[in-house]
């Protein structure tokens, strides 16, 4: 009897043995369990930090990328929660189970708004280059209309010369009689009493048809004019001797001026200078002894 008390006291010390030894391996690896289960929730977090900075920076990006102050006050807003959270989630525990799984629902929410902005700045962004392109575009086509149209304004300019310059009188045919007293051709200037300058205004059909004036210069071997009055020539007044005014119609027309010698005429060059209109329409020189 009592050696089976024994053998009975020996297994239960054994059976007592193997079940401490069971419950402390039990307790080591529920132990080694919920570290691991730490490590990871502590990564999982470390994750949703990362991702809540990232989108904070994308948010950033994205403000230098537009030009709307009405858009870039709503990513700023965005923005501004969005770095509200995650200073939330950097109080929060790795085990506080309820309000991790709550801050990975905002960032889920987060996420999903930040592609709708993302869309929308992609679009627009698209839109003002489109913009862009089509202002440079009408940009050029201005330049070149610009250009076009300086081409057609000197090329009227010109035509313009042109006319004006084929319109211009001619005056040919220039004469200079100095005549005596008895209204002859004298044979030295020293015996003429009127001088007598004819020139003959050639056919014009470009010429417009009315009244012109005709202006006479003579000027003397001393270069001094024969003056009786002054017109206007290229922004001066220059004095004349003898003007005519007379009907143009485009068709040849010959003129007789006459001036009255009441001074001393010395020998030599005499030049004389048609005008009209502000041109000088012909000059000739004639010698006298």
């Amino acid at each position: 009897m009592k050696k089976v008390l024994v053998i009975a006291g020996t297994v239960l010390i054994l059976a007592l043995a193997a079940l401490a030894v069971w419950l402390f391996s039990e307790k080591r690896g529920l132990e080694q369990k919920n570290q691991e289960m730490q490590e990871l929730a502590e990564l999982d977090k470390q994750e949703m930090e990362n991702e809540y900075e990232r989108f904070t920076l994308q948010y950033s990006e994205m403000m230098t990328q537009i030009n709307n102050d009405s858009i870039i006050e709503q990513l700023t807003q965005e923005q501004m929660r969005t770095q509200q959270l995650l200073e939330e989630l950097k109080r929060v525990k790795a085990d506080n189970a309820t309000e991790i799984t709550r801050l990975k629902k905002e960032l889920a929410t987060v996420r999903n708004v930040l592609r709708q902005y993302i869309r929308m700045v992609d679009s627009l962004n698209q839109v003002n280059q489109a913009l862009m392109a089509e202002n440079t575009q009408v940009k050029d086509e201005l330049a070149q209309q610009s250009r076009v149209n300086q081409g057609l304004q000197q090329e009227k300019q010109s035509l313009k010369e042109q006319v004006a310059i084929a319109a211009q009188l001619d005056a040919t045919g220039i004469t200079m009689t100095a005549l005596n007293k008895r209204e002859k051709a004298a044979k030295k200037i020293k015996d003429c009493k009127t001088l007598q300058v004819g020139f003959t205004i050639a056919r014009n059909v470009t010429a417009t048809n009315g009244n012109r004036t005709f202006y006479v210069r003579i000027q003397t071997p001393t270069g001094q004019a024969l003056k009786a009055g002054t017109f206007a020539y290229e922004n001066r007044q220059l004095e004349y001797s003898m003007k005519k005014v007379a009907e143009y119609s485009g068709e040849e027309l010959t003129l007789q001026t006459y001036w009255p010698v009441n001074e001393y005429l010395e020998a030599g060059d005499y030049r004389v200078s048609i005008f009209a209109e502000g041109n000088m329409i012909g000059t000739r020189t004639f010698s006298f002894k």
